[in-house]
């Protein structure tokens, strides 16, 4: 005390000014760059990570497409649908990691971070034991959906030697969130570098050297998501997380009914979105000539879903800091770091629409040599370019919601919107009016614009203020 005034430090003061609280004296050129700062902390390593992660993928894929059409197309299945239906489900239910470790690590509660993470890993291993009927019954399962007897057989036998993948979810998924909600998402990319240097490695030696022919491709992938599982979880026991690991606890345990909730509505949340595309693929195959219509959507859900890398990493890194910000009572920031990572994204996705425009069908070589597959692809490359827009800025507001804890909300608002407006106006439109597959698709892009017009009015009218009491009365109530 000096003068009868409290002395402040001039950290603390800094800190205050970037995290909200005298905010209002910066000019908004400022507050922009600090938050891009943070954001893009967050945002940069997962970007890379995510696209290292699903070049493996992409690799995998585009080696079946070279083995055949029907390869291609039964690997897109089996991956699409069966493996795809379970990892969207387990990384949504993930993702209720984000809003505890996130809200926990912005409240500086850092041991529950690890219990959080330890609870996440008993949820998703008894989801992903209830899950395996569907990779021992993927054949007749795609029979039953309407794919071609060849193609199901093929991918059911695909989805067989994908259970070891399947089982990687459950451990990597809560891994990845517990190390980037504390900021370390640059561990994740080196992990994910490695991981994707030795697949790699293993797809040259099982495919080109040894002809395993497709087993072997699918085999790869299971090889490479355990050693980036291997990898994450050494690093946080052998010390890389001090303050949030503290080993195995019994207390994981207590409070797995709340934590199964939050994480099912997560779960719903997100697997609905990752689902709604997938569904396109097995509306496709009911179509004519199914094989060269599914070859070319899944090359352009190859592409999609490579770009989309991008806003899942905006929709991570906003997750993050909305978390955070509200774990410390600070809404306003929230706010602020809602806009900055919603412009942000929707520039980057409006350059990469304008991209895929112009080079049209040129960027589906790397996945085919067929010219009809390639023909094909050009002429859903617009379709293609407003998907990718449009996904710029959803995943964003899901981000928000996660980070708010709005799960169970957007649950209802992504019902409405893809299943019961996006999915029947594009079968009318491929059906009834005999539009095919640029109908189906563009009725589904119909359902993601409705989404995500809603999702907007929701994070506008957000009290944030509120959001940010609740959020700190969590952290208080959590043991």
């Amino acid at each position: 005390m000096e003068g009868g005034e409290e002395r402040v430090p001039l950290l603390e003061v800094k800190n205050n000014i970037e995290n909200g609280e005298d905010g209002e004296r910066l000019g908004l050129k400022d507050r922009t760059w600090i938050e891009s700062k943070k954001l893009w902390k967050i945002v940069g390593p997962a970007i890379f990570s995510r696209v290292v992660s699903y070049s493996m993928n992409v690799i995998t894929q585009a080696f079946a497409g070279h083995l055949g059409d029907l390869e291609l197309a039964a690997m897109s299945i089996a991956n699409t649908v069966v493996v795809g239906f379970n990892f969207g489900l387990m990384l949504g239910m993930a993702s209720a990691l984000e809003t505890l470790c996130g809200q926990a690590f912005g409240a500086k509660k850092y041991p529950m971070l690890g219990v959080y993470m330890q609870r996440s890993w008993i949820v998703l291993s008894m989801c992903a034991v209830l899950l395996l009927p569907m990779y021992f019954f993927a054949t007749p399962i795609l029979e039953l959906l309407g794919q071609p007897s060849d193609l199901a057989a093929l991918a059911g036998t695909i989805s067989i030697w994908f259970i070891p993948l399947h089982f990687s979810f459950a451990f990597v998924f809560p891994l990845q969130r517990f190390l980037q909600c504390q900021l370390k998402n640059n561990v994740i990319a080196v992990v994910s570098s490695v991981a994707l240097l030795v697949h790699i490695f293993v797809t040259w030696l099982f495919v080109s050297q040894l002809k395993l022919g497709i087993i072997g491709a699918t085999l790869t992938l299971n090889f490479s998501w355990w050693v980036n599982v291997l990898l994450l979880y050494g690093y946080v026991s052998c010390g890389g997380c001090p303050l949030s690991w503290k080993g195995f606890s019994m207390e994981a345990f207590s409070g797995l009914w709340e934590f199964v909730k939050l994480s099912a509505a997560s779960g719903v949340m997100l697997c609905l979105e990752n689902w709604y595309y997938r569904i396109l693929l097995l509306l496709t195959g009911n179509l004519k000539n199914a094989e060269v219509a599914v070859d070319a959507l899944s090359v352009c859900m190859g592409i999609n879903g490579w770009q989309m890398m991008i806003p899942f990493a905006f929709f991570a890194g906003t997750g993050v800091r909305v978390a955070n910000e509200l774990g410390a009572g600070n809404g306003k920031s929230a706010r602020f770091a809602t806009i900055v990572s919603v412009v942000t994204s929707t520039i980057i996705g409006f350059f990469f629409c304008i991209i895929v425009m112009l080079l049209r069908d040129k960027v589906a070589l790397i996945f085919t040599s067929s010219t009809i597959v390639l023909d094909a692809v050009d002429s859903l490359s617009v379709l293609l370019g407003f998907t990718i827009l449009l996904n710029s800025v959803q995943p964003v507001l899901s981000g928000v919601a996660v980070g708010s804890g709005w799960q169970s909300l957007v649950a209802y608002v992504n019902i409405g919107t893809y299943y019961l407006i996006g999915i029947p106006v594009g079968m009318l439109m491929g059906w009834v009016f005999n539009l095919g597959v640029m109908g189906i698709w563009g009725g589904m892009i119909g359902g993601t614009a409705v989404q995500t017009i809603l999702l907007a009015f929701i994070t506008i009218r957000c009290d944030w203020d509120k959001e940010a009491l609740k959020a700190t009365t969590r952290m208080a109530e959590s043991r």
